[in-house]
């Protein structure tokens, strides 16, 4: 069960994406009413808004930048995320990438930190990303796009993997990083991510299955 707002922010390519689109689609089939928001102005590519028609067949709204899959780079919001959250539906927000991406979350940060315990701020964390390798650079970059936002986040996911080539050992190697991540930021550790054929393989608490939907063009 996911709370009525759910805000997913990190470094660029830890898998932002691709947690957003496996947590929409779980909670759609479980009955939830779901609406993804695209909120990520800095990236072009692997974004919510590749996935339109994997959203609509699973009776998923999802709102986007007009210039979302197009060859413009116009860093502009066309949508009210007030008006979004009033809906009777819950909201899955995919930020850009760091600070830079966060600074549009910020232009909402009144609004959805009105919702308070309904609101859920996750950070994306992959140990195997350039630049986030320790758990110091991981929380340092947590509390610039904190800044940036005006908002704070409320647990850590651990979604290290390298595509591919990820094995249940990167997985179960990346467990004490988390955990120094959350040391560190006072933050829980809400899940680590897998990719489902892996999961019977591991043996650590709080695993969220799931499957591989963002691949760069040599895995397609």
């Amino acid at each position: 069960m996911i709370k009525k707002i759910t805000v997913i922010t990190g470094h660029y390519g830890t898998g932002k994406t691709n947690f957003s689109v496996n947590l929409a689609l779980n909670a759609a089939r479980n009955g939830e009413k779901i609406t993804v928001v695209d909120l990520d102005l800095v990236n072009p590519y692997f974004r919510t808004a590749d996935f339109r028609e994997l959203f609509a067949e699973n009776s998923i709204e999802l709102v986007a930048p007009d210039f979302a899959n197009s060859n413009l780079d116009v860093p502009s919001v066309q949508f009210d995320l007030g008006y979004l959250a009033g809906q009777d539906r819950k909201l899955i927000i995919d930020v850009g990438g760091d600070d830079a991406g966060a600074f549009a979350l910020g232009r909402f940060s009144d609004v959805l930190n009105s919702y308070g315990t309904e609101l859920d701020m996750l950070y994306i964390i992959n140990q195997r990303r350039n630049l986030t390798e320790n758990s110091g650079d991981a929380a340092a970059l947590m509390y610039e796009i904190e800044t940036a936002s005006r908002m704070k986040h409320t647990a850590i996911v651990n979604n290290t993997n390298l595509g591919c080539e990820t094995t249940a050992d990167i997985i179960m190697q990346s467990v004490g990083f988390a955990k120094e991540v959350s040391d560190k930021t006072g933050l829980p550790v809400a899940c680590t991510t897998c990719r489902e054929e892996l999961c019977e393989l591991l043996d650590i608490p709080d695993v969220f299955p799931v499957k591989v939907y963002v691949k760069p063009l040599w895995e397609l």
